[in-house]
């Protein structure tokens, strides 16, 4: 089986980020990047999709700069079998980078395409719906568990009321929720082997944006917390501050 992991190359969440001059983007000096988290879902589910059948190939594909080369190794490391770079040196919206996966997943033949559930930096949970309108393939997001059965795919995912089980035929595009599995660590020997592993380099398709990011800023800044101390003298500033400042009663 064929399957196509979609991967995001984000900052670190631990990364403290600051806004560019331009007012629209990140700073990138000293930032560093990792795999979006959810998107690790995705390719640890291809990787025991492929161990259960003792056959497979998993191809990780990523929009981005030159540099996103080192997440796409961190995911050969991990144990995919390839990895496609669609270079974008710019940001682009959703869907420019749907039409730039779309160029590359319409002739592959995946029976099955992975994203994560959203991308932990924009939150968007756009691109894998609209690489799923673009190519006709039915499309499930927030799943956490996942069996094949011959030429269909069951999916289960959490609802407000319970539980909820999709059956779909193949191919299908997933998006992966945390819960579906643990995502394994690149290992020596996992690393070592990325080296050799091909990675394609291809442009990104021309695509009119669609949309225009007007400003950027970071969330306001929490205000320090207070001690107001102990016995019934504060319980009195207490119920000041929480109706006075927080304005919760």
């Amino acid at each position: 089986m064929k399957i196509a992991v979609c991967l995001k190359r984000v900052p670190d969440t631990a990364t403290r980020v600051r806004i560019g001059g331009d007012g629209k983007s990140i700073d990138p000096a000293d930032v560093q990047y990792i795999i979006s988290p959810y998107d690790e879902f995705a390719l640890e589910e291809a990787l025991l999709i492929r161990e259960k059948a003792g056959e497979g190939e998993v191809t990780v594909i990523t929009v981005g700069p030159e540099a996103a080369s080192k997440e796409v190794r961190t995911a050969l490391g991990m144990g995919a079998d390839a990895g496609v770079i669609i270079q974008a040196e710019v940001a682009l919206d959703p869907r420019q980078i749907a039409c730039a996966l779309v160029g590359v997943l319409k002739d592959r033949g995946d029976a099955l395409i992975l994203f994560g559930r959203q991308s932990v930096d924009s939150q968007g949970a756009q691109v894998a719906a609209l690489v799923a309108r673009e190519m006709s393939l039915p499309f499930v997001n927030d799943i956490i568990s996942l069996e094949i059965d011959g030429a269909k795919v069951r999916v289960g995912r959490d609802t407000d009321g319970g539980r909820e089980v999709i059956e779909c035929p193949l191919p299908a595009i997933l998006g992966c929720d945390k819960g579906l599995n643990d995502p394994r660590y690149p290992s020596l020997k996992g690393i070592m082997a990325a080296r050799k592993k091909p990675v394609e380099t291809v442009e990104a398709q021309p695509v009119e944006a669609s949309l225009e990011t007007i400003e950027l800023s970071l969330p306001p800044a929490r205000p320090e917390g207070k001690i107001v101390g102990e016995g019934p003298d504060a319980v009195s500033e207490l119920v000041r501050l929480l109706r006075e400042e927080a304005k919760v009663i």
